[in-house]
């Protein structure tokens, strides 16, 4: 069995964004050489996300609308976690709402995807370089 492993790296100047990074996993994929197998993709800070859903503005501004009302960054002074002196008690809500990471089939070389399937990161405190993991496993 073969493995290859990629970082994507990004800074996101606003606090919150939906990124589609399904090309950027397409990009590792064929890197990889890898016909059949898995890919995760995992965000590796606890204020992102990776998921998967269609790539739909109306959708993603739903999610934003949905993910203030059960989780808004407002009032900070709300969160125990920001009595450490951070005010992102919000962002690691909304992560643990949207999850950590996803995991796709490769067949024939290509992202197993359903209909209208796009991968996504997910920033919800923005501001600062941070990391996706790429991680193919296969044959």
């Amino acid at each position: 069995m073969k493995s290859y492993r990629e970082e994507l790296w990004f800074n996101i100047p606003g606090r919150r964004a939906f990124i589609n990074i399904t090309g950027n996993v397409n990009e590792a994929l064929k890197k990889s050489k890898i016909l059949e197998g898995l890919a995760l993709v995992n965000a590796m800070h606890i204020t992102a996300s990776v998921f998967i859903n269609d790539d739909e503005p109306g959708l993603h501004q739903d999610y934003e609308d949905w993910l203030e009302k059960l989780a808004p960054h407002a009032p900070v002074s709300f969160y125990r976690h920001n009595r450490t002196g951070e005010d992102n008690g919000d962002a690691h809500l909304k992560r643990q709402i949207m999850g950590r990471e996803v995991v796709i089939a490769v067949t024939g070389g290509k992202l197993d995807f359903g209909p209208w399937e796009q991968i996504f990161y997910g920033e919800f405190d923005g501001g600062r370089k941070k990391r996706v993991l790429v991680k193919i496993i296969g044959e």
